[in-house]
Parts: structure tokens; C-alpha cells; sequence
């Protein structure tokens, strides 16, 4: 009975090692994300970013369309943070409301093009009769700048947030495909690919426990640019009058408002400014924070070692 006792007891005792090492490792993990300076601080910036634009209801001191004629173009004040408007509109309430465009667009873009790029690249690497025919197409795509693609499609759609979604998805998932699959095909000619395939290993199994995986790093950190990118090309094409239609609060939206009075009311179009360049600039750094983590040999290429 002793001896039976052993080897029955045997399997629980290492489940609970292995949960614990991977537990230490998420803890390291962890641990060197938010120790990261540039992942930190980003991340502090995107955390305000989001509270922002959840909580802008009651953020906002006023409604973002409530028009006031006895305040048209008023300069900031106590009454007025950032001013008004040619109609009077409170900038500040305008800019809060703002950031839940520009981060509802960013997170359906981001979602839709990893998705996207994620089955486009893994298809063009793993299936390898689809590659020229995936990658030709693409490449064709990537023939254009992206925002100058997105405008187009936008245009070519017409002005509404969902076909601004529609328009970034399509000019963001050509490069996003391409970093996937370069890392496909590099994670599917390592060994235990091999040894998964020689045990008999489906290619469903294969595609999604150990290539895709051990293939996300560079797509996440390709992600966060993307997110950056999706920001600063809502408000070019909301400027531009291709994006949500006003008087939706579009940070876009509300610096095309004001460049007809740069002279008279520059805060009109500089503080909506403002916040967007803080916040491609976390996610920015969110993105070299994570790519540092991720792949070691980026920081250790960048410090000459």
C-alpha cells in the first residue's frame, strides 16, 4: 500500500510545481513590464487616456453639442478651461467626449486588423501555395500609404465611424499580415514544430498550441503602433470631413472647427492637439516597452552589447 501510495500522490505534487513555476514566471514577467520606464509610463498615459473617455459623462462639465451664444469664442477661464467654440461649445467637455471616438475606433481597429493580419499571414506562411497569391495582393495594398489609403476608402464609403473602422482596418492589415507571417515562418521550422508533427500533431493543434503561440509577441507590439496610428488617422480624416460626421465631439472634428480662427481662438485647435499627441506618444512608448520584454536583443542591440 506504501508503495502504491507513491506514485499516486506523484501526479497532483507536480501540477502543483508546474502552476507554480508558471505563476513565478507571469510574476516575472510582470515584473519586468512595469519595471520597464517606457512601458510604464505609457501605460500611466493610456490608463488616463481610457478613464478619460469611460468616465467622460461625468467628466464633462458641460454637453459636448450644447451650443451657448453669450460664450462664442470665449478664451479659457474658470468658467471655460479651455475655452469655447464658434457656437459656444465648451472645448473641454468636446475634448472628453473626443477621446471615446478616438478610442472606440483604435480598439475596433486594432482588434479587426489583428485578426485580420493574424489569418492573412498565418495562411500565406503555413499554406504555402496561398503565399504569392495572400502576399501579391497585400503588397498591392501597401503600394499606397496607409492614411492616403485609408482616406480614399473613406471617402469612397462615406463619412461615418464605422466605415472610418472599415477604411484603417484595410490600409493597417497588409503590414500587420506581413510581421505575422515572417514570424510563422521563422517559429515553424523550429524543432518541436517538427516533433509536434512526427507525434502526429493535427494542423489545427499545430497552428494554435505552438505556432501562434510562440508567433504573438511581434504582433502585439505591431498592435500598439497600429493603435497609435488608428488615433492619429481618425482625426486626419475627421478634419479631412470623411470620418464620424459632426456634430459628433471627434478630436478631428473639433480641430477642423477651429482652423478657420487659429488667430483669434487658437485653443480651438490646439489642446484637442495636444491630446492626441499625448496619446500616440504613451502608446508609443508602450510599444518600445513591450518590445524591449518581448525580445531582449532589441535592448541589447541599442546598448552595443
Amino acid at each position: 500500500m506504501t508503495a502504491d501510495a507513491g506514485p499516486a500522490a506523484a501526479p497532483p505534487s507536480l501540477a502543483r510545481e508546474v502552476a507554480r513555476a508558471r505563476r513565478r514566471r507571469r510574476q516575472g514577467f510582470l515584473k519586468r513590464l512595469f519595471g520597464h520606464p517606457s512601458f510604464l509610463i505609457g501605460f500611466m498615459i493610456l490608463a488616463a487616456f481610457t478613464m478619460t473617455a469611460l468616465l467622460a459623462e461625468w467628466l464633462a462639465p458641460y454637453g459636448p453639442t450644447r451650443i451657448n451664444y453669450r460664450a462664442i469664442l470665449a478664451p479659457p477661464s474658470a468658467e471655460h478651461w479651455l475655452g469655447t467654440d464658434g457656437f459656444g461649445r465648451d472645448i473641454l467637455s468636446r475634448v472628453i467626449h473626443g477621446t471615446q471616438v478616438s478610442l472606440r475606433i483604435g480598439i475596433y481597429v486594432v482588434v479587426l486588423t489583428g485578426i485580420m493580419g493574424t489569418v492573412l499571414g498565418t495562411l500565406a506562411s503555413y499554406v504555402r501555395w496561398l503565399d504569392a497569391l495572400i502576399m501579391r495582393g497585400l503588397d498591392g495594398l501597401m503600394a499606397f500609404p496607409g492614411v492616403l489609403l485609408a482616406i480614399a476608402l473613406a471617402a469612397a464609403l462615406g463619412p461615418s465611424e464605422t466605415n472610418a473602422m472599415i477604411a484603417l482596418t484595410v490600409a493597417f492589415t497588409p503590414r500587420t499580415a506581413r510581421v505575422v507571417r515572417a514570424s510563422v515562418l521563422v517559429v515553424q521550422e523550429m524543432q518541436y514544430i517538427e516533433a509536434a508533427r512526427a507525434v502526429g500533431a493535427g494542423h489545427g493543434r499545430i497552428v494554435f498550441r505552438y505556432i501562434l503561440a510562440n508567433a504573438l509577441s511581434p504582433l502585439i507590439v505591431q498592435l500598439t503602433f497600429v493603435f497609435a496610428v488608428s488615433i492619429i488617422a481618425e482625426a486626419i480624416l475627421s478634419f479631412l470631413g470623411v470620418g464620424p460626421p459632426p456634430p459628433a465631439p471627434s478630436l478631428g472634428n473639433i480641430i477642423a472647427d477651429g482652423r478657420s480662427y487659429v488667430q483669434e481662438a487658437w485653443w480651438i485647435a490646439v489642446f484637442p492637439g495636444i491630446v492626441i499627441a499625448v496619446a500616440v506618444l504613451g502608446l508609443n512608448l508602450m510599444g518600445d516597452g513591450l518590445r524591449d520584454v518581448l525580445d531582449p536583443r532589441q535592448r541589447l542591440g541599442r546598448d552595443g552589447h
